[in-house]
């Protein structure tokens, strides 16, 4: 059994250690196959994903001498395998890859099982976001993105770890734990500047800290922000919470401050 990582650079493990995609092409062509998640791609996109404009003279034969080479690698990490990793369909080119085996497919179902879970089993969504968060090790592919497919994948992914954050600071603010979210939130707002769910919970956090003045200095500072960059005002979610710290709505601590912990 193989297991694939792009939640970093890319990488393969085996039994035996971590296995070496060497060569840009080759591991383009990996990382093309893999954000598919088992749905074939088309000849003409791995070329383009593979070369861009420098296409080779002869690409079918270029692409079809790349395939082998990776399904001969494949083959060598798995000699129990009765199946080739790599086939060829009607429609294209496709990586059979197992549930549990991407890391990026992993990652997103804990995301969404999130999204879906009971506000009231707080603690367990903060623990099981954790981890997963804790699968990166880095950029999607380790910031070597390829083509436009891959390109696209990364900015995907890359949504889905806000999600996680902003999940697992809600779940974690539920529970009590403003202050030891403080500086992850305070780093995510700086990092994410124009995202206001990481503004909100910041400005919830520092409030249930004690310190409503910096809660609202941020909100302050926001606002700006968003007029200069953007030329917009705040959301309702956003202003919504302005005026329950404001108001010192009872909303804002214990238990009753689950309605403002719903992300719009």
């Amino acid at each position: 059994m193989l297991k694939f990582s792009i939640l970093g650079a890319l990488q393969i493990r085996t039994l035996s250690g971590p296995a070496e995609i060497s060569g840009d092409l080759q591991r383009t062509l990996v990382q093309t196959l893999l954000v598919t998640e088992g749905q074939a791609v088309s000849g003409e996109s791995l070329v383009e994903e593979m070369w861009g404009d420098a296409v080779p003279d002869n690409q079918a034969n270029a692409l079809q001498a790349h395939i082998s080479r990776l399904r001969r690698k494949l083959r060598a990490l798995e000699p129990g395998r009765s199946s080739p990793r790599v086939t060829i369909h009607p429609s294209g080119y496709r990586l059979t890859v197992a549930e549990g085996e991407l890391d990026a497919a992993e990652f997103v179902k804990v995301v969404r099982h999130a999204e879906s879970a009971d506000p009231a089993d707080a603690a367990h969504s903060a623990r099981m976001l954790r981890d997963a968060l804790a699968m990166w090790r880095g950029p999607v592919f380790g910031g070597f993105s390829g083509g436009t497919l891959c390109q696209l994948a990364g900015v995907r992914y890359e949504e889905y770890r806000m999600r996680a954050m902003e999940l697992r600071f809600d779940a974690e603010l539920r529970l009590g734990r403003h202050a030891a979210v403080l500086a992850e939130l305070t780093e995510a707002h700086t990092n994410h500047p124009l995202r206001e769910r990481f503004c909100e919970q910041l400005m919830i956090a520092l409030y249930c800290s004690g310190r409503q003045a910096d809660a609202l200095d941020v909100f302050r500072r926001m606002r700006r922000h968003l007029d200069d960059e953007l030329g917009i005002q705040p959301s309702p979610s956003l202003r919504r919470v302005e005026n329950a710290i404001l108001c010192h709505d009872p909303a804002l601590t214990g238990e009753a401050r689950s309605p403002l912990l719903q992300p719009a």
